[in-house]
Parts: C-alpha cells; sequence; structure tokens
C-alpha cells in the first residue's frame, strides 16, 4: 500500500527509462539533448528555436486555495494530471519549477510531487540539480562585484553608493545577511557602505531567466537591470559598466530546459524557480513555449495560493509572453479547508464538517477570482486517508453551489488510475473553447492603481496604503517610462491579508506597502506588502536536522 512508503522510498524504487527515450517520445533527437547522467537533459537551443513558428497544444494551469501546514498538494496534482492525461490517450508534458536549496533545508522539504505522482531523480531535483540556481547566483553576484570594483577603480558613472540598488543573493534561508555593511577593513577593501542578501529565487536574474525567449533576450534583459543610480537620480544600468555579456556567458547552459520524468515515464521540463510570494513563481517561459510545440497538453503550475501564483501567471507570466491558458484546477484539501474553518492541525483526523463548510469560503474566493480572468476552472479534491464521505460531499455541495464542479483525486496513492475523472475533465473544458483569458488590468493603468486593483479585486482589501516616498518612487518610475509594467506583489503566502494568521477569506483588510523595487529587466515592479522578507529565515528545528545519508549511501530526510 502506499501509505507506508514515503514518497522517498517510492522515488527511490521508480523504473526510470533512459532520458533518451523520453526525448523521443518527444521527437527531440539525440543530438539536441545534452545528458546529465541517464536520468536528466538539457534541450539545445537550435532545437528549441526550431520549433518556433508551430502549432501550440492547450494550456492548463494547476493552482490552489492559500497554504496551510496541513498541506494542499499542488505539485502532486500536477504530476498526477500528467500523467492522468497521457493515461487517457492524450500526449500531454509537465512544466514545473526547480526546488530552491533554503526550503528544502528550511521548513517546507522538496517539491517534485509525492506517492504515486512524483517527478524523478527527486533527490537530485531538490539538491543541486542541473547547477540552474548555482549559475543564477553567480551571475547574480557577478554583477554585485563589478558593482563594487566600478567604484573601487575611480566610479566613472558616477555611482551614488548610497543609492545601489542591487543586493548580493544566495540559495539559503539566512536572516543574519538580510541587512550586512560590507568592504570594511581600509582602502584596499573599497568605500563602506550598506548592502543585503535576498534568497535567490527572489533575485532579478532569476526572474529574467524565465521571462526571457532566448540567449539574445537575456542578454537585453540582463543589460536592463537598474543597479543603482547617480547623484542627480538618473539610472544606471548593467550595461553601463558592461556586466551583460559576462553574466549571459555564466547562464548559456542554464537557460536550457531540464528534460526528466515522471514516476510512469512521462516527460516533464523543470525549469527556473522564482517564488510566488516575493517573485512572479513561475517556471521558465522557455520551458513552456517549447512543451507547447512538443504536446497537445501542457501541465503547468503556479507558486502557493492562487491569489499569488495564479495571479502573476495571468498578470506577468501570460502578458509577457503571449500564452492563453485553456483551463485551471485549483486544488484543495479537506484537511487545509478545515484549518480555513478553525480546526488546529493537530485535530484534523477528526471529522468536523461545520469548519469545513465554514473553510469553504476561502476555496470559494480562489474560484471567484480565477473567473475574473476569463479562464474556465475545475477544482481538485487531492484525497487523504482520513477523509470521510460526508466532508468530501460537502466540498463538492460547495462547489457545485458556485456553479462548479469539484472531483476527488486519488492519485498519490493510485498515480494516474485514481485521476481519470479529472484528466477526463479538463479535456471537456480545454477543448470548449471556453477561455476568454484576459489579464486583470492593462498596461496603461497607473503603477499604484495597478496594485490597488489587485489588492481590491484579488485580496478583497478596501484599499493598498503607502508613504509618500513609495508613491513617488512609482510616480518617478512612470516618468521615466516603466509605467507600463505589471505589477509584482510580495506578500505572505497564507492569508489574503498580510496578517499570516487571517485564515479563510477575508474581507476589507488594508494592504500596506512598505517597499517598492524596479525590476526593468525582468520587466515588472515588485510591491513589498506588510512583512514579507526576501531573504527568509529558517525555522527552530529546520528540515536540514532531519537530512542525512543512511548506512548504504542514500538519502534520509530530505522529503
Amino acid at each position: 500500500m502506499a501509505e507506508f512508503k514515503t514518497d522517498i522510498e517510492i522515488a527511490r524504487g521508480a523504473k526510470k527509462k533512459r532520458i533518451m527515450e523520453i526525448g523521443e517520445k518527444l521527437g527531440i533527437p539525440q543530438e539536441h539533448l545534452l545528458p546529465y547522467g541517464h536520468d536528466k537533459a538539457k534541450v539545445s537551443a537550435e532545437f528549441i528555436a526550431s520549433k518556433r513558428g508551430g502549432q501550440d497544444g492547450k494550456l492548463i494551469l494547476v493552482t490552489a486555495i492559500n497554504p496551510t501546514p496541513a498541506g494542499e498538494g499542488k505539485t502532486t496534482t500536477t504530476v498526477g494530471l500528467g500523467d492522468g492525461l497521457n493515461r487517457i490517450g492524450k500526449k500531454a508534458m509537465i512544466c514545473i519549477r526547480e526546488a530552491s536549496l533554503g526550503p528544502n533545508f528550511g521548513i517546507k522539504g522538496g517539491a517534485a510531487g509525492g506517492g504515486y505522482a512524483q517527478v524523478v531523480p527527486m533527490e537530485d531535483m531538490n539538491l543541486h540539480f542541473t547547477g540552474d540556481f548555482h549559475a543564477i547566483t553567480t551571475a547574480h553576484n557577478l554583477l554585485s562585484a563589478l558593482i563594487d570594483n566600478h567604484i573601487y577603480w575611480g566610479n566613472e558613472q558616477g555611482i551614488d553608493i548610497r543609492r545601489i540598488a542591487w543586493r548580493r543573493v544566495m540559495d539559503m534561508n539566512d536572516r543574519a545577511l538580510r541587512s550586512i555593511v560590507c568592504s570594511l577593513g581600509g582602502v584596499a577593501n573599497g568605500y563602506p557602505r550598506e548592502a543585503g542578501f535576498d534568497i535567490t529565487v527572489a533575485s532579478e536574474v532569476m526572474a529574467i531567466l524565465c521571462l526571457a525567449s532566448d540567449l539574445k533576450d537575456l542578454e537585453k534583459r540582463l543589460g536592463d537591470i537598474i543597479i543603482g543610480y547617480r547623484r542627480d537620480k538618473t539610472p544606471i544600468y548593467a550595461r553601463d559598466i558592461k556586466a551583460d555579456g559576462a553574466m549571459t556567458v555564466l547562464l548559456k547552459d542554464a537557460m536550457q530546459p531540464n528534460l526528466v520524468q515522471t514516476l510512469e515515464n512521462n516527460p516533464a521540463f523543470v525549469h527556473g524557480g522564482p517564488f510566488a510570494n516575493i517573485a512572479h513563481g513561475c517556471n521558465s517561459v522557455v520551458a513552456t513555449t517549447t512543451a507547447l510545440k512538443l504536446a497537445d497538453y501542457v501541465v503547468t503550475e503556479a507558486g502557493f495560493g492562487a491569489d499569488l501564483g495564479a495571479e502573476k501567471f495571468f498578470d506577468i507570466k501570460c502578458r509577457k509572453a503571449g500564452l492563453k491558458p485553456s483551463a485551471a484546477v485549483i486544488v484543495a484539501t479537506v484537511r487545509a479547508l478545515k484549518m480555513n474553518g478553525g480546526v488546529k492541525k493537530e485535530e484534523l483526523g477528526q471529522e468536523d464538517v461545520e469548519a469545513l463548510k465554514k473553510g469553504c469560503a476561502n476555496l470559494g474566493r480562489h474560484i471567484e477570482n480565477v473567473r475574473q480572468f476569463g479562464v474556465p476552472a475545475v477544482v481538485a479534491i487531492n484525497h487523504f486517508h482520513s477523509d470521510t464521505d460526508a466532508e468530501i460531499q460537502a466540498v463538492k455541495e460547495f462547489v457545485a453551489s458556485m456553479g462548479e464542479e469539484a472531483i476527488l483525486c486519488r492519485h498519490w496513492a493510485e498515480g494516474s488510475a485514481g485521476i481519470e475523472e479529472l484528466a477526463n475533465k479538463v479535456v471537456e473544458l480545454a477543448e470548449s473553447g471556453s477561455s476568454q483569458f484576459a489579464p486583470l488590468y492593462p498596461d496603461d493603468m497607473p503603477l499604484f492603481e495597478k496594485i490597488n486593483t489587485v489588492v481590491k479585486r484579488i485580496y478583497r482589501g478596501s484599499e493598498a496604503i503607502a508613504d509618500k516616498s513609495v508613491r513617488a518612487q512609482l510616480q518617478q518610475w512612470e516618468e521615466q517610462g516603466y509605467g507600463h509594467l505589471p505589477v509584482c506583489m510580495a506578500k505572505t503566502q497564507y492569508s489574503f491579508s498580510t496578517d499570516p494568521n487571517l485564515r479563510g477569506a477575508p474581507t476589507d483588510h488594508i494592504v500596506p506597502v512598505r517597499e517598492v523595487r524596479l525590476s526593468a529587466g525582468a520587466g515588472f515592479i515588485v510591491a513589498i506588502c506588510g512583512e514579507i522578507m526576501t531573504m527568509p529565515g529558517l525555522p527552530k528545528t529546520p528540515s536540514s536536522e532531519r537530512i542525512y545519508l543512511n548506512d548504504k549511501g542514500e538519502i534520509e530526510g530530505l522529503f
């Protein structure tokens, strides 16, 4: 029985095919697969370029309710649905993000699905994988080094060291590095100044890699990065200190999507990894657009709940890449809905239909929000063995009352066999042609009004508030020609509000915007709301304490 095996034990027992066979299923010639061992490979830029202009398959987004400690299983459902579509005879691919080391050793654990709906090799994906994150970190920090070096050797561009906007990054949760002073130790080390670190997934370089269409576009976007300002407040770009070429060289291989497989030997692209609470939360445009040329159905996910990941998928990724999703799946669990209804984690195993009904307000809000983008949706109830028939029926009745359908899915325990009903429903929605996708706001709307639009229409807040300096900064960016950019909200994932403890479906709350950052290369404005941190910290008992090598040299505790 699946319940008695851990995810890592299931992954370890996978009957993987050689990656060249997986590529063959997609029509990728062997010479265009750059193998990393026998079970993963990068797809060449030449092959990707050769596929431009062909017909696209149907794009399916998997999103979810707000995450809780009870778990929702969005990635598991994404993988399961991809397997399920293949099972019913459709040519389907999966596109998901790479895992960050920070949460793996912190609180979240791995990110490759679970049970019998996983992408493998799971251990590699959750550790160094093909080195993409290291390349992104290195390219980012090369720019950091070049900025301080430029100042040290005479500061030809006139960088005002009080107005340097570029921080450093590392792919680890380390709160001690959020605010630092660098260049201490005397004249030989440069000019002391305040600085800080973000986690790599919050890096603008990560966002650029995930939004760039090819290497040429990548280099242009890297050159567009604003590193800081002169005393007259005019911007200085990465290309002004000749950083864009070398950064592109470091990212040459990282730009190529990674091909792996599910437990059922179906193809998956795993590429890019921005967080949805502090970045735009989607896998790379290159992976998604390439998959659409190779498969009839492409199942992708966006991070955290639909208020963050789906909103950014629609308003940033789809807007910028010209993507038109055909359908969406909203993942929920009975356990998570009960938590939204006020049940404590240790009491989730007990039936509580009334709390469940109360918690369904959170699911209802997400259904309404996805509708606002004109995309037809279905609810996937990710089954747990503790769910009762009465609880499952209550969710189905609630969703039906909103005019939608909820389908019970058992892919964690049964693989593709447990998700056939959902796969057939997704095909029905996608083939109906009912999607009337449109972003939430137009390009020409003022920046603060865009922020307010997301706050009011997605979060159901009363308004966004910001200091005069924040509003003035937004106005200045509009005057400099950046007013057409979308906004990327950095906010807690646990609530529609900025209070992580306020579950359910709160209304009329105020969303404070404490800081805004211009990501000119990526092509969006980041609005940092409430207490959200762009460098997370580790919990009191981090996951790393339970990760080790056993006597066989196998990894334990990673997932």
